[in-house]
């Protein structure tokens, strides 16, 4: 089935063309989506209906009385940079700007327009917004997670493989400027563990395999796989070179267990885009970005792949599977 009739069989969109210029359609108020991600990753897509499907439930239907307009950037930030302009061209009301390269795209492009975010992990340390409780500008959102969670990927890596001596943090420093603000609380949190944090960084598909072998031949290693742009365009790879390697692997997103990692402990993709629907709701009902404080993770889910773990030789502790929310077998 074709992305755009599964999108619309769903939530009840209908992704218009910008090309029905001067028709009623385009009194319509107007939402930009502008993604950083892969428009074909089953995740994207899962949160994008969810996106349609919570708007529908608060009473806007695209084709009928709105209009909204896609793009995605497929993890190249000069096509998202290119996007983020064809967007603001188009002269929307309200803007949906999902992970920090797009949020910051766009925000290089306008200052007035409301941009509603999701998927941004620092958007203070990022210039997005003053504080949490009070944006300050035309920026508000949804934060993916904390970057106190760094402690507790370590605490679950040290508990399903408490060989691990070394973890590689992995990210594309290009997509993912923010590493900082998770890299000092996972160093913390390895200090304390006795567990040594090693920057993994990347910039495409030769560096990656690159590194992770160079983490599998060394030994006692692990790896983190950061929220990131380029780690969810290339989680498939990762996910078959940590089988390769042999390495031992917990990841942000709670989609990725699903895929073959050994363990994910994070956020759902679709609840914060139902979310950010709803702030989206707010603007186009009068609110101000300013007026809406940015939001924080509230519901954290932890998912364990037996079938990985038995692969990689790792005998999962009663404890864990108490506390799984999901054990795939």
């Amino acid at each position: 089935m074709r992305r755009r009739e599964f999108v619309g069989m769903l939530g009840g969109l209908v992704l218009a063309s910008s090309s029905r210029a001067g028709t009623a359609h385009d009194k319509l108020p107007r939402i930009g989506v502008l993604d950083a991600q892969a428009e074909t990753d089953s995740v994207v897509q899962a949160g994008d209906v969810g996106f349609g499907e919570r708007l529908n439930e608060l009473g806007w239907v695209a084709g009928s009385n709105i209009h909204i307009e896609y793009r995605w950037g497929a993890g190249n930030i000069d096509r998202v940079r290119l996007f983020a302009k064809e967007l603001i061209q188009l002269n929307p009301d309200v803007l949906v700007a999902i992970t920090t390269p797009a949020t910051a795209a766009l925000q290089a492009e306008t200052h007035t327009i409301p941009i509603v975010f999701a998927q941004v992990s620092d958007p203070v340390g990022s210039g997005f917004v003053n504080s949490l409780a009070h944006p300050g500008g035309n920026i508000t959102g949804f934060i993916n997670i904390e970057a106190s969670l760094s402690g507790k990927w370590l605490e679950l890596m040290h508990e399903i493989a408490p060989q691990v001596s070394r973890v590689g943090f992995l990210f594309n420093p290009q997509t993912a400027p923010y590493a900082r603000y998770y890299l000092d609380a996972f160093r913390a949190a390895g200090s304390a563990l006795t567990i040594e944090p090693v920057e993994a960084s990347f910039h495409n598909a030769a560096e990656l395999e690159a590194v992770t072998a160079k983490l599998g031949r060394e030994g006692g290693a692990g790896l983190m796989v950061m929220p990131d742009t380029s780690t969810g365009i290339f989680i498939q790879t990762i996910i078959s070179l940590a089988d390769r390697y042999r390495l031992p692997a917990i990841y942000a997103f709670s989609a990725y267990a699903t895929l073959g990692g050994l363990l994910s402990y994070g956020i759902d993709f679709t609840d914060t885009l139902r979310g950010a629907a709803t702030y989206v709701d707010r603007i186009l009902r009068g609110a101000k970005p300013n007026e809406l404080p940015v939001q924080l993770p509230t519901k954290f889910e932890l998912i364990i792949n037996l079938k990985t773990a038995k692969t990689l030789g790792l005998s999962v502790s009663p404890h864990l599977l108490a506390i799984a929310d999901k054990v795939i077998e």
